[in-house]
């Protein structure tokens, strides 16, 4: 099929609407945003970091209140050193990687069940909204009951955290692809297999990772709360510790530490999502 040029889309356009448009001017670029450069994206953390020590410099913050970042760092740096960071930070990331893993393939498993299936919807899609509605803080002395307050109960509440935006943003793609996607899929004669892996799990791309995009804040935001709960291990514990001794340079060390895991997270999901969904041309790309 050949395509139709662009001046004659903006005449059917024009001439179907009736709305006057300007000469076109190739260099008129105020629609669409310039994209920014990958450390562009830490402006905003960076500002923050600056008034946060700048405030610590001049006085309007005290040490006691809060550690300045530089202080924090100093703090961090030693720690690292003297091998007392390290198997809290291991330990944290097992947690919370293990969590969201469970919730990714969990989450997308439901959804191409209910997204697939009326069977599936009914039985799966009222249950996640439920869930959905219940804090994953809400849970916590049904899965100490359940599970007890060691690793299990920390995973599983991470899990059930993770698999809401997974499965919400997934099966909302999977509603959303185009019938002419499936009507086509018909006329080839794919089987339900095939559809699956060549029709439904591509259209279902762009939301998938939306909801990845949230679930990894999510998992680190739950361990932040979960490791406060009765553990030896992870950054929790050391922020829990350092509140007792008042050691609000360990406290912000910790802080820190989940918002630098934060960042990097969803910088390699962006990334992910650039390389996986290179050949769509939207305002972002």
């Amino acid at each position: 099929m050949t395509p139709i040029p662009l001046e004659a889309r903006v005449a059917g356009w024009q001439s179907q609407t009736g709305a006057p448009l300007a000469a076109p001017d190739r260099k008129a670029t105020a629609l669409v945003p310039a994209r920014l450069s990958p450390g562009m994206l830490l402006a905003g953390p960076a500002l923050l970091l600056l008034v946060w020590e700048a405030a610590s410099r001049l006085g309007y913050l005290s040490p006691e209140t809060l550690t300045a970042p530089s202080q924090a760092l100093r703090t961090g740096y030693e720690m690292a050193l003297d091998g007392s960071l390290l198997p809290h930070l291991l330990a944290s990331a097992g947690r919370a990687y293990t969590g969201l893993f469970l919730g990714i393939v969990v989450g997308v498993l439901l959804a191409l069940a209910a997204g697939l299936s009326r069977t599936g919807e009914a039985l799966i899609d009222g249950l996640v909204q439920i869930k959905r509605a219940v804090p994953t803080l809400a849970l916590i002395p049904l899965a100490i009951i359940w599970l007890g307050i060691g690793e299990a109960m920390k995973v599983f509440l991470i899990f059930t955290a993770v698999l809401i935006p997974i499965y919400i943003n997934t099966h909302a793609a999977l509603r959303s692809i185009d019938i002419g996607h499936v009507e086509l899929a018909q006329t080839l004669g794919l089987s339900r297999a095939e559809f699956i892996r060549k029709v439904a799990l591509p259209g279902a791309l762009p939301g998938f990772f939306v909801g990845l995009r949230m679930a990894v804040s999510l998992c680190w935001t739950a361990l932040v709360v979960l490791e406060l709960i009765n553990t030896q291990t992870g950054i929790g514990y050391l922020m829990n510790r350092a509140r007792d001794w008042g050691q609000t340079d360990v406290i912000v060390v910790g802080i820190l530490i989940y918002a630098l895991l934060g960042l990097l997270s969803d910088a390699a999901v962006r990334r992910l999502e650039a390389h996986v969904l290179s050949y769509r041309r939207s305002l972002g790309s």
